[in-house]
């Protein structure tokens, strides 16, 4: 098998293992009838464990085989998801997907360095672009599952967790197969400064990196409703297949991942990543529309756009840091925005999203609903600022 092949495989099963239990994860805390306060703590395990990522990945990096240490990760998540799924106790169970998370969100990096290690960097996107497939094929799982063990309770059940489980442990058997990937012996001395890259904190001199830092730490606050709590909401929708609608944006980010690079050259990075959160801005107006009105095709049209985001604004800001930063801080500036971003930014959303929906909730007896119409008008309304903010404070740059 060439390391071309072994790579998608990797990546494919790395990113199926985590989607097939953590995107109905709000729907089984929902229904395990845990409460608000303890299920959003509950729900920042996945930025909890990004924050924890770059310190494990660059231990881990500079003392072992990289390819060891993915297969150990992945069997220690297996170990602790198949008991996440065998018992009864849901706040055993939070407790077990912290540990997850912490192991497991550090393969993330540690996938892409290996694959960078072996293959030249023009040809990553289109590898990466299997960890995307994935990602939906576990939205297509479901659906099979659902229909040939008559399970409708499948998504929000603890049987998700055991299917995460055979994923990963199957991928700690793969993993023993890639080409052998040593320690980098050859990188700066271990340092918490280093690895979180505050040095690349002197790049905020730059006007439009400055700009791009602020919106896209504020943007992911409301980015944070959709990310964290859209099975939630599909499962008060009473929607039968919760991971396999989610999914469906990820169908949009397969086709947008290879659309950016030529929408960059064309429009360039201003004009791009405005058309990006404009779509965030459109996803929550359809969100809003479609509770005010009715009709699932309102909600199928927000979470499509999940692509046009992803790719046209958190993508090309990637691209546009890596293209301002020194050769020196390029690795740093990427390490501090994704700490930030993705574990500082996503964990405040989190908690802020939950206590607007808190705002919003109503208790009928035993039964909580929320109003939703009001929930995303309000996240549509800060979209839509956050927007005007970024398009009169970032310079046009070709």
């Amino acid at each position: 098998m060439t390391p071309h092949v072994s790579f998608r495989i990797m990546l494919f099963l790395q990113y199926m293992m985590v989607a097939v239990w953590w995107l109905p994860y709000a729907a089984y805390l929902t229904r395990a009838g845990i409460p608000d306060g303890t299920r959003d703590i509950a729900l920042s395990a996945m930025a909890v464990g990004f924050m924890a990522s770059s310190i494990v990945g660059a231990f881990a990096d500079r003392y072992f085989a990289s390819q060891k240490v993915l297969a150990v990760s992945n069997l220690s998540v297996s170990a602790l998801l198949a008991c996440a799924g065998l018992t009864n106790n849901a706040r055993l169970t939070i407790i077990l997907v912290f540990a997850v998370m912490i192991i497991y969100m550090p393969t993330w990096a540690l996938t892409g360095s290996i694959v960078l290690k072996h293959i030249k960097q023009e040809q990553f996107p289109r590898i990466r672009l299997f960890g995307t497939l994935g990602w939906v094929a576990s939205g297509l799982f479901s659906v099979l599952f659902v229909n040939a063990f008559n399970m409708h309770d499948f998504d929000g059940s603890n049987v998700t967790f055991l299917c995460g489980s055979g994923v990963a442990l199957t991928a700690a058997a793969f993993d023993l197969t890639l080409p052998n990937t040593p320690p980098n012996k050859n990188q700066e001395k271990f340092s918490i400064i280093n690895i979180l890259g505050f040095k690349a904190f002197t790049l905020l001199k730059n006007r439009n990196f400055l700009t791009l830092f602020i919106c896209t730490f504020t943007s992911v606050l409301g980015y944070a409703l959709y990310y964290t709590y859209a099975g939630l909401f599909f499962s008060e929708q009473q929607y039968q297949y919760v991971t396999g609608t989610i999914v469906l944006g990820q169908v949009g980010e397969v086709a947008f991942l290879f659309l950016t690079t030529t929408i960059l050259l064309k429009f360039g990075f201003k004009r791009t990543m405005l058309i990006g959160l404009g779509a965030m801005v459109v996803r929550y107006g359809s969100f809003w529309w479609g509770s005010v009105a009715g009709g699932d095709a309102f909600y199928v049209t927000g979470v499509m756009l999940h692509g046009v985001i992803f790719g046209l604004y958190f993508t090309a800001g990637q691209i546009y840091t890596d293209k301002i930063a020194p050769s020196h801080l390029r690795a740093q500036a990427q390490g501090l925005m994704a700490f930030l971003v993705w574990g500082v930014a996503l964990l405040t959303g989190n908690f802020l999203c939950s206590k607007l929906i808190a705002i919003n909730a109503t208790t009928d007896c035993v039964t909580v609903t929320h109003a939703w119409s009001a929930i995303f008008g309000t996240v549509t309304i800060f979209s839509a600022i956050l927007w005007i903010a970024f398009a009169f404070s970032y310079k046009y740059d070709k």
